[in-house]
């Protein structure tokens, strides 16, 4: 089991936790004072379902951050470190949002006689301060991450030596494996949003996009297990897997601002939604591009570096490693010329 064993690590790990701690006690507070306020019978409106669901999606991503947190410092990964940076200003967008929709929740509640407009007063101070404590975690995490780098820097060198080519293929295989990480939340965080608050539980479409969860999961453990192998063919459907997502998410996006019977049901979420589908948009827009240099990358040699990669401690190993001994043989250290 992985302990951090220098004051950055520790640093690392301990802004996450603390950040989490205070957002979760904000968020958890405004709940309570919604459910308790709101009329009986209202927790079937789609916009009383607006809090749940943002409270829902903070536990999420806090927790899956605190989890990749323990991973990017158990490998010592710097580039998954700096996506963490990055993930950290998609919570404060979030939270930043979050606060003008449950404003207007509350107003479109109160016109119909299901919450007191006071609930607004009481809580605005504590959405308030939700970005700005993320917006603080995100600047000491970036400080944290500037350390770390000069931490973990010498890593990557010990193991693929003086050999550019393959360190920059290296760095292309770390860029993408981090990539498919922050995928999963956005993806998973668009889907729980459009169900909860958006699709009646009726509708077909409910069921497809229930469905499209445990295959979009089997999509990011099947590419990250066939870029491992080299498997061109795998990837090729892989590739055309994220133009059909890529698709699918400018379908949600473009159907969410159409005049239609069905737009009012967008309404309660579009903001977040929106948020939500632009990031994951962009992140599979990279990870396509990503992916397709991964391709180009494979049969050059860098398989026996990722083939059973794991990072040990200081205290387990006399030095600090990102890969261990190669299973397939040694790799040659002078420069190669493909």
């Amino acid at each position: 089991m992985y302990i951090p064993s220098s004051i950055w690590t520790w640093a690392f790990i301990i802004v996450a936790i603390i950040q989490a701690c205070i957002v979760l006690a904000f968020e958890s507070y405004v709940f309570g004072v919604f459910q308790e306020d709101l009329a009986k019978g209202a927790s079937r409106h789609p916009n009383a379902r607006t809090i749940p669901t943002y409270l829902t999606l903070f536990i999420f991503g806090l927790i899956y951050q605190l989890i990749l947190v323990y991973d990017a410092l158990r490998l010592k990964n710097t580039i998954q470190v700096i996506g963490l940076c990055l993930y950290n200003v998609g919570l404060l967008i979030y939270a930043a949002v979050q606060m003008d929709q449950i404003k207007d929740a509350v107003s479109a509640l109160n016109n119909e006689n299901l919450i007191d407009l006071k609930i607004w007063d009481q809580t605005q101070p504590f959405l308030v301060a939700v970005p700005c404590v993320i917006a603080l975690g995100t600047v000491l995490m970036a400080v944290v991450a500037w350390k770390l780098y000069d931490e973990f820097a010498w890593t990557i060198y010990k193991h693929i030596s003086a050999d550019l080519r393959m360190r920059r293929r290296y760095l292309t295989f770390q860029i993408y494996i981090a990539l498919l990480k922050f995928d999963f939340f956005f993806f998973l965080g668009f889907t729980i949003q459009f169900v909860v608050i958006v699709v009646d539980t009726s509708d077909v479409e409910f069921a497809l996009t229930i469905a499209a969860v445990p295959v979009t999961i089997l999509i990011l453990l099947l590419a990250a297990y066939l870029t491992r192998k080299e498997n061109k063919t795998g990837m090729v459907m892989i590739i055309f897997l994220y133009f059909a997502a890529l698709a699918y998410f400018l379908f949600k996006l473009i159907r969410m601002y159409q005049h239609s019977p069905r737009a009012g049901n967008y309404l309660p979420a579009r903001r977040s939604l929106t948020t939500f589908a632009v990031i994951t948009i962009i992140l599979i827009i990279i990870t396509i591009n990503v992916a397709c240099v991964c391709t180009s990358n494979f049969n050059k040699g860098l398989k026996p570096h990722i083939a059973s990669r794991k990072m040990q401690s200081d205290d387990e190993k006399g030095t600090m490693t990102e890969m261990p001994s190669l299973a397939h043989g040694p790799v040659p250290s002078r420069m190669t010329i493909d």
